[in-house]
């Protein structure tokens, strides 16, 4: 606990980089050090570690499956720490394919992996008993729980994740993040939730049928992030003021060289991930479909 509030004073203590939002091209890039952003990040990863290590402690069975998920916890809050924290974070105010990349981070590689470690449970053990039964008892509520499932349905879920795609990357939206860090704080937000939701409707299903609307939910996602990102690298203009003002990107790129590569990043790595994640469901709907499956399980 003494470590846990050296480390929140200390994020507290340290000026926030990002928050003005800076585009000036000449500005030199360095690490965020927002207390908007340190603070979640430090206190996120102090509970997951605390709630961890009791239930490490506590079990005898399934003390391996529960490291796995310990792995794949700090894989993607590394991910999402390195995307927000790191030198990428304010490469991306002047530059809109560093912007894109710290995007892409959170959703396709830092969501997935935080989905995958069901973290939610394990924190639980991270607070004391009286607390831990009254998050208990809320998270089991009905309304909650009924929130919880509309939510991380396949086909809401993919709609939400378009939505935040689509609307953000609207002109107007977009350079209104760019240039208030309230809105480019909400923007990062809206992207990683809808993402968890996302990856979670999609990798959570156990049921042949929810498989089967996820594989098409996956497959619809590509289309829809790939045919956004196609707009973006077949533009011969740049679509956001805030770049185009800045005159040349970072490595020589013109804004609308930029703008193209940032809507590569976004067709082709987006569109891939998306469509393994599909194959990989398929396959395991398939394999449960299998003539030794059904035999068995006649």
């Amino acid at each position: 606990m003494r470590a846990a509030r050296f480390l929140v004073l200390l994020a507290l203590g340290i000026p926030g980089a990002a928050s003005a939002h800076n585009l000036e091209a000449g500005a030199s890039i360095g690490w965020t050090w927002d207390p908007w952003i340190t603070v979640p990040l430090v206190l996120g990863g102090l509970i997951a570690a605390i709630g961890w290590s009791r239930v490490l402690a506590r079990s005898t069975l399934g003390a391996a499956g529960l490291r796995r998920r310990g792995w794949c916890f700090l894989a993607g809050w590394l991910v999402l720490t390195g995307a927000l924290v790191s030198p990428l974070h304010e490469a991306g105010e002047r530059s809109f394919s560093m912007h894109m990349a710290e995007h892409e981070l959170l959703m396709l590689v830092a969501a997935p992996l935080l989905v995958v470690s069901r973290p939610l449970a394990v924190m639980l053990w991270a607070f004391p008993l009286p607390l831990r039964r009254v998050l208990g008892r809320a998270g089991a509520s009905a309304p909650v729980t009924a929130m919880w499932r509309g939510l991380t349905a396949p086909v809401p879920a993919t709609a939400l994740q378009a939505a935040a795609l689509w609307l953000w990357h609207m002109p107007v939206l977009f350079d209104i993040a760019l240039a208030d860090a309230g809105w480019h704080a909400a923007q990062h937000l809206s992207f990683l939730v809808s993402a968890l939701l996302f990856w979670t409707a999609m990798l959570r299903g156990r049921d042949n049928s929810r498989r089967g609307t996820a594989i098409l939910c996956l497959f619809a996602t590509s289309m829809i992030s790939g045919a956004l990102g196609a707009l973006m690298a077949l533009s011969a203009s740049p679509w956001y003021t805030g770049y185009s003002e800045l005159g040349m990107a970072p490595f020589g790129l013109t804004p609308a060289e930029d703008q193209q590569v940032a809507g590569l990043l976004m067709w082709v790595p987006g569109g891939l991930v998306h469509a393994a994640a599909a194959l990989l469901l398929m396959r395991a709907l398939l394999q449960d479909r299998s003539p030794e499956t059904l035999a068995y399980a006649d």
